[in-house]
């Protein structure tokens, strides 16, 4: 029974895979955070132009100082303007050539600032042969796939910790959306309908998604495999399941272990590809990820 099963959710896994179009293929060989053998070989740049954020997450806390250190995202040693973006992306490809994406991803919510299109507009003009990233929670994604179009961003990453609003509102405290202020299951259902609405036209619009998930084991450990197979079913192209930072409000919390976040990677790859090699890099980081 057990050999059957294994062999069916083998068998499922081979045909996700086999769907995946040649762009996609082509478009992962350069992104080391979608392809394992990139992430040794190709560098990125995440420009810290987004300061304000349009939620707030019970285990988020970000730091604006030169003088924190530490790896995590929502840090950065300071926000930078468009221009400055440009200029300093600019320089490290006079120094870097193996440089092939360029990111925006904090330490806020780049859909929700403006500076974070007038850098993508600049990057796409003057530098039209990089790769354009973008990390976001989803709320305004459906709002912003126009734009992102139009500066050719390749790369979405949607951050998606549940797709059901009670579980939802145990880590979301508000949600910011048109000037109004949403709380609790309220604030979880228009999160994720925008959410599951912006994947759905981001793949139906070219760009390659990836579904960051954060294993908070008291509150989605067993939801992991929903959101992995709504994942799977709106055209995601691979998902990265990384473990709870405590802090913010859930500075008690425990983190995972490391065989909880091994089961779940496990358990959510019969349905969707797994990316394990994420390094919650902060939004300023520089460089080839595995050799950091």
């Amino acid at each position: 029974m057990t050999s059957t099963k294994n062999s069916t959710q083998k068998s499922v896994l081979s045909l996700k895979k086999s769907n995946k179009t040649d762009l996609s293929l082509h478009l992962s060989k350069h992104h080391p955070c979608y392809n394992e053998t990139a992430h040794y070989t190709i560098s990125r740049l995440h420009l810290p132009v987004a300061r304000s954020c349009n939620i707030q997450c019970n285990f988020c806390d970000r730091r604006i100082s030169q003088y924190y250190h530490a790896s995590r995202p929502g840090i950065t040693s300071k926000i930078i303007t468009p221009q400055e973006a440009l200029n300093f992306t600019l320089e490290v490809l006079t120094r870097d050539p193996r440089l092939k994406v360029v990111g925006i991803a904090g330490p806020g919510e780049p859909l929700y600032n403006h500076e974070t299109f007038e850098t993508l507009e600049l990057l796409h003009d003057y530098v039209p042969e990089l790769h354009l990233c973008i990390c976001t929670n989803g709320l305004l994604l459906p709002n912003k796939i126009d734009l992102l179009v139009k500066f050719g961003v390749s790369y979405i990453t949607v951050t998606l910790n549940a797709i059901a609003p009670a579980i939802a509102s145990r880590i979301y405290h508000h949600i910011n959306y048109l000037d109004e202020r949403f709380y609790g299951v309220e604030g979880s259902e228009l999160l994720i309908r925008n959410q599951l609405t912006g994947i759905a036209t981001a793949v139906k619009n070219k760009a390659l998604v990836k579904i960051n998930t954060v294993l908070i084991p008291t509150i989605n450990f067993d939801h992991i495999i929903d959101i992995a197979r709504k994942a799977a079913e709106l055209g995601a192209y691979i998902m990265n399941i990384i473990p709870l930072i405590p802090l913010g409000s859930f500075t008690n919390m425990s983190e995972p272990t490391c065989k909880q976040l091994k089961l779940v990677r496990v358990i959510a790859e019969t349905v969707i590809p797994q990316f394990r090699l994420c390094r919650q890099c902060r939004a300023d980081a520089c460089g080839i990820p595995g050799l950091e």
